[in-house]
């Protein structure tokens, strides 16, 4: 139950037996003279005064505690992760800079062929995916994720993106410089990775084509002709060419260009 708060100066103009009352009421029992309208007056404005106090106080106690709860949280709260996509058939996860996980394909399974990897060791196995991956997010958000040991640093993250652009490059026989990615001399452009998504760039273009993984990027720059100033054989034929012109090699890889296109 609230009561009114009195102030010294209303109460002063209250009788004794209104006063009384008052404290009664609030549960006041005064010391000393209790014949006095005083006394009576200086005991109901101590309690308030006491109970205003603990009010204040529960406040303050129950805001440290609040703050204290959402600083706790955001401590133990896991960053959001990150996810690269390799290839089709392998995924890592990275929490900011730090690698979490992996996820990885094995064949020679018949049915639980997706693999959750951590530490270079199986911890979990399903016949999806997505089963792998609720996986590693779920344990990862309630901290049950087993701790990776070896931790990948911004640059090593990037060592391995460079490592798995030239793995692919070099099925194509494509050298990779500074400034992109070469064949016979010629520049077809550049593939990259950021934020997880692979992307591509063709020849001395600003802008960047997002990629499924980058064995797609790096392929759709293998379409490039070089001899033919990094026009693509698909573009070649629309333009220039009958297809009953078009040499066995050429053909193959307009039939492959076609293919990506339509994928």
């Amino acid at each position: 139950m609230t009561y009114p708060k009195y102030t010294q100066q209303a109460l002063s103009r209250y009788n004794l037996p209104r006063l009384k009352r008052i404290a009664t009421e609030l549960g006041v029992t005064p010391t000393g003279d209790k014949r006095a309208a005083d006394t009576w007056v200086n005991a109901i404005i101590i309690h308030q005064s006491t109970k205003l106090q603990k009010v204040d106080n529960q406040a303050l106690a129950q805001a440290e505690l609040d703050s204290y709860i959402a600083d706790q949280a955001q401590a133990i709260a896991p960053e959001p992760l990150t996810i690269v996509e390799i290839s089709f058939d392998h995924h890592e996860y990275y929490a900011d800079d730090k690698l979490v996980a992996s996820i990885s394909h094995d064949d020679s399974h018949l049915t639980q062929r997706w693999v959750v990897m951590i530490n270079d060791k199986e911890i979990f196995r399903a016949n999806t995916l997505m089963h792998c991956d609720r996986f590693i997010c779920n344990h990862y958000k309630d901290g049950s994720l087993p701790v990776q040991e070896k931790e990948a640093t911004p640059s090593t993250i990037e060592n391995q993106i460079m490592a798995h652009i030239f793995n692919e490059c070099q099925n194509y026989g494509f050298e990779i410089l500074d400034d992109g990615i070469y064949n016979n001399g010629v520049k077809l452009g550049q593939v990259g990775c950021t934020d997880g998504n692979w992307w591509v760039k063709r020849r001395y273009s600003v802008q960047q084509q997002y990629s499924n993984s980058v064995l797609d990027a790096v392929r759709s720059l293998s379409m490039l002709d070089v001899s033919n100033g990094g026009k693509s054989i698909f573009d070649e034929y629309i333009l220039d060419q009958p297809l009953e012109q078009l040499t066995g090699d050429r053909l193959q890889r307009l039939l492959e260009r076609a293919e990506l296109v339509t994928a």
